[in-house]
């Protein structure tokens, strides 16, 4: 009698630094904060510092080891985030990898007629109405700062396109406390009250300190404002090697990780247990065209090296991949996208930005999407491993083969195929007669054909009729101030 086999699948995994390394990153990050200090411009930030034990010195504020053991000690180890329908659907917790979109893109690249043109509006919802209907695609970014408001109001009609345009979490962005209060006023009445909005939390904020070692009034304020309001908060500092960092990777780390740690120390300040997402930006900026290289694989090995040192501190963590410095949906953008997105899931990065960038960081792409969505998918299906068990192992069938002839028609195959095999949704696999028939298009025309048929048919459920109540009257009172 055959003995029954189940093993359990061997999933790959990256570690790119060594116990002895996150150690060492993590002393001279105390170093930094405790002998160099940063430069607080927020004065409740200042004054929570210094109540805690921090002390001020040559117009710098010094920062003890405790306060950042403390801290780590406080911060929860997951995050549960929820959609706006109050799903909870993307656990920021060990081993899970979750992708979305990126913010504050200037340009956008115009899916229906290919122009490079300024964000609007409009075009916030549409990609996020385009990023709900991407099954790959966890977590929304604006993707845009709309040039067709307010000057003083694109953070607010962001938030206002995401929410209409999908149902799925969303990592906002913010200009100062009043965007903050008021983009809270409205997730409460689309959460149905500030209760629920803490239990269930659909957003989470993005904020940054300035590297080196700056943390300006309002990105703090912002932090704090969060903290107090039980929403989830990632701070992550944009130490990229030569520009706000070190040209080394270990010394950006070591900057980042001191910055980042600070973001933490106030947010647990203020209340113990807020949730927090580890992480920093450790972009190239390139020495030749002075661009910060989002396609860089500096990018993707200080991912990777964030996210071990987050798993260290038992926190989630923050990461980006799927963006590339080409202009176009080109090779060079696959290249880019596939090695970043397949080093966030090696690392086991948790939360993954700016996926659908083009041009370093300047222009979203709804094609770049639609491709980095069929790379994720790609990429998940080696990351899953390989299924050993008796069905898998397939010994009748084996048994059953007449030698050379195969096994397309056994009904093992038969029974498996459908879920044995990764079958793609967006790349090409037509004998050359049927794709020159079918009009020979390459990636780019593909992925400009699946946007517009997702913009086209995908349905997002409204938004609650008091939702709208609410945004009406944010953006009346907006108006009635600057008039």
């Amino acid at each position: 009698m055959t003995q029954s086999i189940e093993v359990t699948t061997l999933r790959p995994r990256l570690q790119v630094l060594s116990e002895e390394q996150i150690l060492e990153i993590h002393h001279t990050s105390l170093d930094i904060l405790s002998r160099t200090g940063i430069v607080m411009k927020n004065e409740a930030g200042c004054r929570l510092l210094l109540e805690a034990g921090a002390w001020e010195s040559e117009g710098r504020i010094k920062i003890p080891p405790h306060l950042i053991t403390d801290a780590i000690a406080s911060a929860p180890s997951r995050v549960p985030m929820y959609n706006r329908l109050g799903e909870m659907v993307m656990p920021l917790e060990a081993s899970k990898v979750f992708f979305g979109s990126g913010s504050d893109c200037i340009f956008t690249i115009d899916v229906e007629t290919g122009e490079r043109r300024k964000a609007t509006a409009m075009d916030v919802q549409r990609i996020a109405h385009l990023c709900d209907g991407l099954d790959q695609i966890d977590f929304i970014m604006s993707m845009g700062n709309p040039a067709d408001v307010p000057m003083q109001d694109p953070y607010i009609h962001g938030f206002i396109g995401m929410i209409r345009g999908s149902v799925k979490p969303n990592v906002y962005t913010a200009n100062d406390r009043k965007d903050m209060e008021d983009i809270h006023r409205i997730a409460c009445a689309v959460a149905g009250g500030e209760e629920r909005l803490r239990e269930r939390p659909f957003l989470l904020l993005y904020a940054e300190p300035i590297s080196p070692l700056l943390f300006p009034d309002e990105s703090v304020d912002k932090l704090l404002f969060c903290a107090e309001k039980g929403i989830p908060a990632c701070y992550p500092p944009s130490p990229n090697t030569g520009g706000g960092g070190p040209i080394t990777l270990a010394g950006a780390l070591a900057l980042g990780n001191a910055e980042c740690l600070t973001g933490l120390v106030l947010t647990q300040l203020v209340r113990r247990g807020t949730p927090f997402i580890y992480g920093m930006n450790t972009a190239a900026l390139d020495m030749k065209s002075a661009i910060v290289s989002y396609g860089s694989p500096e990018w993707a090995l200080g991912m990777a090296a964030c996210t071990d040192i987050a798993r260290c501190y038992h926190l989630p963590s923050w990461g980006a991949a799927g963006a590339t410095d080409s202009k176009v949906v080109d090779a060079q953008a696959g290249i880019e996208a596939s090695i970043s997105i397949m080093s966030a899931f090696l690392t086991r990065c948790n939360l993954v930005h700016d996926v659908g960038y083009i041009e370093y960081g300047s222009t979203s792409s709804m094609e770049m999407l639609v491709v980095a969505d069929e790379i994720i998918r790609d990429v998940r299906f080696v990351m899953e491993g390989v299924l050993v068990n008796e069905l898998t192992l397939a010994r009748e069938a084996i048994a059953r083969a007449r030698p050379g002839g195969g096994f397309l028609a056994d009904k093992h195959t038969l029974d498996n195929w459908k879920w044995a095999q990764w079958h793609p949704k967006l790349i090409d696999r037509m004998r050359y007669d049927q794709w020159v028939e079918k009009g020979s298009k390459d990636m780019a025309a593909r992925a400009n054909e699946r946007a517009r048929q997702i913009l086209d048919e995908h349905e997002v459920p409204p938004l609650p009729e008091a939702a709208e109540e609410e945004i009406a009257q944010v953006l009346a009172r907006r108006g009635a101030a600057r008039s």
